[in-house]
């Protein structure tokens, strides 16, 4: 039985292949399928995401509508039919969108805070800080998948395992690096490499299939017209509490205020009597960390994670620290949010496959205007 806008919803147990049947008998008075021959339809369905069917009504054509790979319908255009799918822009689908977008902005920021308080305090451009989320996404899968861990459980191994291989990178990598005077040209294509590294070992030991952290489906909490899944809400809660307690560290405490002093004047902070190859090394154990989070999280907003996830993701965590302002953990909070929300709701306008380029458009558009980013304090230069 549908509702009073058309839509119905059936959940599943099982992936596979379902044939999905509209009893003509039950239409409206005067109603037709535009496509009679399509009726049943066959849709696969795999687990932890959502197959639509769409029966479009009206005078029945000639030639039908040819069904799409994942068993939707790909009716005629229409005038009113924008965005991705040709679905209608509506209210409904705008706050859908905005929330998602909120939700994915406060996900990213937990990798993106990292990676800018790295640059602050060292200069350096990390390219390999995807794969520390990937790591933490992995090392989740695994506690979950392999050892039978609770997810909380596993979570907290996979962050404390991040947070570890920060500490070993800085100690085994980038302080004899630092100690030897390389410039930060010559260790970012380490870190490029080593990137390339990691990826091409998840790759091997883990595939490069789709991995589930949590099998079970998810479970969809109504918010008025918009749907979220539980655990994408208990991910952004969890995000939002470690985001506050990130801000309070940095302006509450000695150690954070001494990271903001190495972060605006190394040398000066050098100066005034703080460590600060203590500090970089505390930024390395704690940025490796929060990225460790966003991958056990990221993965539960989208149902599942992969070897390159952290690599997909990068471009947007390195847009949000620019956008937001380099070296600012604030601004990358800000320019997270933004972009999350920009990729989301561009998805109204344009294929949602496209939606990560329209992100990076409006990265360009913001900088042509105010290069120093949202929260960036303007520099001069010459």
């Amino acid at each position: 039985m549908t509702g009073a806008d058309g839509r119905w919803a059936a959940a599943v147990t099982s992936a596979g292949e379902y044939a999905v049947l509209v009893d003509v008998a039950t239409l409206p008075a005067g109603e037709t399928l535009r496509d009679p021959a399509s009726n049943p339809r066959t849709v696969t369905v795999a687990l932890g995401a959502t197959a639509a069917a769409l029966f479009p009504l009206g005078e029945p054509t000639t030639g039908g509508s040819e069904p799409t790979s994942d068993g939707t319908a790909a009716p005629d255009a229409t005038p009113d039919a924008e965005g991705d799918g040709g679905t209608a822009i509506t209210g409904g689908r705008v706050a859908q969108q905005a929330v998602n977008g909120l939700i994915f902005g406060i996900l990213l920021a937990l990798a993106s805070v990292g990676l800018s308080l790295l640059y602050g305090t060292t200069g350096l451009s990390n390219f390999a800080h995807g794969e520390q989320v990937t790591l933490g996404a992995i090392l989740a899968y695994v506690g979950t998948q392999a050892l039978g861990l609770p997810l909380v459980a596993a979570g907290v191994v996979a962050v404390a395992l991040g947070a570890a291989s920060g500490w070993l990178q800085d100690a085994g990598i980038w302080h004899p690096l630092r100690r030897r005077r390389v410039g930060n040209t010559q260790q970012m294509i380490v870190t490029i490499g080593f990137s390339m590294v990691l990826q091409y070992t998840f790759q091997f030991f883990f595939g490069g299939g789709r991995l589930r952290i949590v099998i079970d489906n998810p479970v969809p909490v109504q918010l008025g017209p918009v749907i979220v899944s539980q655990q994408s809400l208990i991910s952004a809660v969890i995000a939002v509490v470690t985001l506050v307690g990130v801000a309070w560290f940095l302006v509450g405490t000695r150690t954070g205020r001494a990271t903001r002093a190495v972060s605006d004047n190394p040398a000066l902070a050098s100066a005034s009597g703080i460590s600060v190859e203590r500090i970089i090394r505390l930024v390395w154990t704690a940025g490796t960390g929060l990225a460790a989070l966003g991958g056990v999280l990221i993965p539960l907003y989208f149902n599942s994670t992969s070897w390159n996830m952290g690599g997909t993701i990068l471009l947007l965590m390195f847009a949000a620290v620019t956008l937001g302002g380099l070296g600012t953990a604030y601004g990358a909070l800000a320019g997270s949010l933004v972009i999350g929300l920009i990729a989301e709701m561009s998805s109204l306008v344009i294929p949602s496959d496209m939606r990560y380029a329209g992100a990076l458009l409006i990265l360009i558009i913001v900088l042509l205007v105010r290069p120093q980013g949202i929260l960036g304090r303007a520099e001069r230069v010459g």
